[in-house]
Formats: structure tokens, C-alpha cells, sequence
């Protein structure tokens, strides 16, 4: 099946990117009525629910598919069960200001990785950036102490961690989009992610225990959010991207993630976004920044074979 155009996966990467900078906010929303699992299976059985009848629509079946793609797809739901339930776990600890900033390294945690798994990129094109990220990453981890939270530092590493499973679930979605739809692997991975919490709900509970009345109308609307934008269109376009520019040039889209992410925390959340948090995007930026200027050369050529 054909990439998409250059401009075309660009704008769905920008799109995808800030929608993910609101659902920082959506998502700490929502944990004031639902537990993180509660959240995150809720969250992923409307998306899927969504993508399931977009994909039926467009596609009307399932391709045939090989026991090593059914493999790869797996792997690949356990990337998005580790993004989705992370970064929702870290958000009981730290703000979503500090979140956010931390899901900044995102573009420059792809690109190490990309570089380490798949070589689409120099290694030495990349471990500039990845310090001066990962030292933005650091000092808002310690601005976490006085952002929220009881252990605002496993917060932080929750969050990280789930940034790293998100970058390797770019990176090996495009293994298979050369055979199988983006839709195809948005939901089928979705679907596993989903399966795979639905036991958790046993271990951390509380509109279930609450009952729905519990719920405020401000937290329906913030699952909502998550489940339609979040989920369903960001997920996607992100996938359509990556398939038309590949996982590094991809990634520098994600600069846009932490900078809406902090300004609608500080606007909705009435959050404080101090120095330190403003210290700490502008090393992840200028890491994003080094490592888009090193290797849009290798990139560049890279993508004609698509």
C-alpha cells in the first residue's frame, strides 16, 4: 500500500501531538473519579469500539496475516497498554505540567531507540540530543518534589516509562504497515491492551466501588476527550504519519505535545508553571533540535525507498 505524502503525514503528526498535549490534562481530570485502570480500560474499549466501525467501514475484513505480523502485534499491545497505563499511574503523583514536559522526550527517546533497534539513523547522530533531553527530563523530575503528588518521583518514572513504550511502539508499527493498514494495527493492538488491563480492574478500583453517581459530568467529559481525541483520531493519525516520514522524522512532531500540554494545564488545571518546568522544555526542545538537524540528512534519503 502507498505512504502517504510528506505533507499529508505531517499534519497528521502535528494534529496527533496536540491532542495528546490535551489529554495530559484529561487524563488528570478524570482520575478524580475513576481509578488509572478504570480510566485507561474505559478509555480503550470507546476508542475501539470507534476505530472497530471506521475499520469495518473502510475496509469491510481482516487481511490475511502471518503468524510472525499476529507476534509483532502483540508486542505492539503491550507498547500502547504500557502508554496508556503508565502515563496514567505517573499522573497520580507529579502535575500534568510536569507530565507533560516529560512527554516532550518523547521525539528524542524514539530516535535513540530507532537508532539502537531498527539503524534508520546514526547512533552518534543522536546522543547529543538524547543527553540534553534527558537532563530536561531530570530537572523536572526534581521540580516534581514541589509539583503534586506523595511520590512525585516514581510519578515521574512512571510517566517516562511510558514514553519509552510508546517510541517502541512507533518504531515497530512500521515493521508491519508495509503489509497491514494502519487502522488494521490501531485497533488490533487497542484490542490487546484492552484485554490484557481487564483483570488489573480487580487490583485498583474505585467508581467501582464508588458507583456511577460518583462520576462528575466534568470527568465524563474528560473521558470523552480521551476516548474520541485521544484515542481514536491522535492514535491514528499518529500511525498514518509514521508511515509516510518513519519513526525519527516522526518523532520531532512530539515537541508540540509538552508545550500544549503545559499551557492547558496551567489555563485548566490552574497549575503553576514555574522556571524549572520552562528550563526543562527548553533542553528537551533544544535536544529534539539537535537530533532533528543531525539526522535529516540519513532521513531524507531514507524515505525515498517508501
Amino acid at each position: 500500500m502507498g505512504a502517504p505524502s510528506t505533507g499529508a503525514a505531517y499534519g497528521a503528526l502535528a494534529l496527533a501531538a496536540v491532542l495528546w498535549g490535551g489529554s495530559i490534562v484529561a487524563q488528570k481530570l478524570a482520575l478524580g473519579s475513576f481509578s488509572a485502570v478504570e480510566a485507561s480500560v474505559l478509555r480503550d474499549i470507546g476508542g475501539l469500539a470507534i476505530l472497530l466501525t471506521t475499520w469495518w467501514w473502510q475496509e469491510g475484513g481482516l487481511a490475511r496475516m502471518s503468524g510472525r505480523d499476529l507476534g509483532i502485534l502483540f508486542l505492539l499491545g503491550l507498547g500502547v497498554l504500557g502508554n496508556h497505563l503508565l502515563i496514567l499511574m505517573g499522573l497520580k503523583y507529579v502535575s500534568g505540567a510536569v507530565a507533560g514536559v516529560i512527554i516532550g522526550s518523547a521525539p528524542v527517546v524514539t530516535a535513540l531507540l530507532s537508532a539502537a533497534t531498527i539503524q534508520d539513523v546514526p547512533f552518534r547522530s543522536v546522543w547529543a540530543g538524547g543527553v540534553l533531553s534527558c537532563a530536561g527530563v531530570a530537572l523536572v523530575s526534581i521540580a516534581g518534589f514541589q509539583a503534586a503528588g506523595e511520590q512525585p518521583l516514581l510519578g515521574s518514572l512512571l510517566v517516562f516509562l511510558g514514553v519509552v513504550s510508546w517510541a517502541l511502539y512507533s518504531i515497530g508499527s512500521r515493521a508491519v504497515m508495509d503489509r497491514i493498514s494502519p487502522l488494521t494495527v490501531n485497533w488490533t493492538t487497542l484490542l490487546v491492551a484492552t484485554v490484557l488491563q481487564i483483570p488489573l480492574l480487580w487490583t485498583d478500583r474505585k467508581m467501582l466501588d464508588a458507583g456511577l453517581d460518583s462520576v462528575t459530568i466534568p470527568d465524563w467529559l474528560a473521558l470523552g476527550y480521551l476516548v474520541i481525541f485521544a484515542t481514536a483520531v491522535a492514535q491514528q493519525a499518529w500511525l498514518f504519519g509514521v508511515q509516510g516520514i518513519g519513526p525519527s522524522r516522526a518523532s520531532v512532531l512530539g515537541n508540540l505535545t509538552p508545550v500544549a500540554a503545559v499551557a492547558l494545564s496551567a489555563i485548566i488545571l490552574k497549575e503553576r508553571v514555574g522556571v524549572i518546568e520552562l528550563a526543562g522544555i527548553a533542553l528537551i526542545l533544544v535536544g529534539v533540535w539537535v537530533v532533528d538537524r543531525c539526522t535529516k540528512p540519513q532521513d531524507h534519503a531514507g524515505s525515498t525507498q517508501n
